[in-house]
């Protein structure tokens, strides 16, 4: 796989909520491929955070895609709304849908991209029956709910068999489905992850905790590096 086929998404958890807009701004012009959105509701997961007028605000300020993380308890009802808002991809993590078929009909229904997200116990089993209707498998390298935590190594073996089973899909339809990780991705270890079988990096507090407050132009050097680390795969 080329590093052109990669994508590194950083996470707005981590970004600085006083100067949302500057934020996303520097880390498009730092070359982020996607803006990841993490929607936490203090049910689902014990945490609060942002919702769809957030992603609406941001959304006239840049061309890339938004991919809104939904770890809410019902989900049915924000899926519209996120719709709306300008989001392009919409996942959600199958243990919080009654129907997981149709939740991800109405998805692609509302003109988003649709995807699944396996915490770190969460089986695999779910995604064979509706592989159809996926257009990206979110593997959770922690535990959710905070930004911050390191990865677990058990999300290795887990990303291998996810890879295997959307490979197998593909080469049946033709058809190839995204494998995005999320937890504690660095540069340290973003290729190793990369070789497990994952081709879009969430990164939050490495992208941006890593610079300095007057730098207009600080997350280029830790994207560079996560891209330069890629190129080895």
């Amino acid at each position: 796989m080329s590093a052109s086929s990669f994508r590194i998404a950083p996470s707005l958890l981590s970004a600085d909520f006083a100067r949302l807009g500057e934020e996303v701004d520097h880390v498009i012009a730092s070359g982020a491929d996607w803006l990841h959105f993490d929607v936490m509701d203090n049910h689902y997961v014990p945490n609060l955070t942002i919702g769809p007028l957030v992603c609406q605000a941001i959304r006239p300020l840049t061309k890339a895609p938004i991919d809104v993380h939904l770890m809410v308890e019902p989900v049915d009802a924000l899926v519209p709304m996120f719709a709306k808002a300008g989001a392009n991809l919409i996942t959600f993590h199958p243990e919080a849908s009654r129907h997981v078929d149709r939740t991800l009909q109405l998805i692609r229904d509302n003109g988003c991209q649709a995807g699944l997200v396996f915490n770190p116990t969460t089986p695999l089993d779910y995604m064979d029956y509706v592989m159809d209707k996926l257009d990206m498998v979110l593997l959770m390298s922690i535990n959710p709910g905070f930004g911050g935590q390191s990865f677990l190594p058990s999300t290795y073996p887990k990303l291998r068999a996810a890879r295997a089973r959307l490979d197998a899909y593909e080469r049946d339809s033709g058809r190839r489905i995204l494998l995005e990780v999320d937890g504690g991705v660095k540069v340290d270890n973003i290729a190793e992850i990369a070789r497990a079988g994952a081709d879009t990096f969430v990164a939050g507090s490495a992208v941006f905790g890593a610079a300095k407050a007057e730098d207009a132009h600080r997350y280029d050097s830790v994207i560079a590096a996560m891209r330069s680390q890629l190129e080895t795969i």
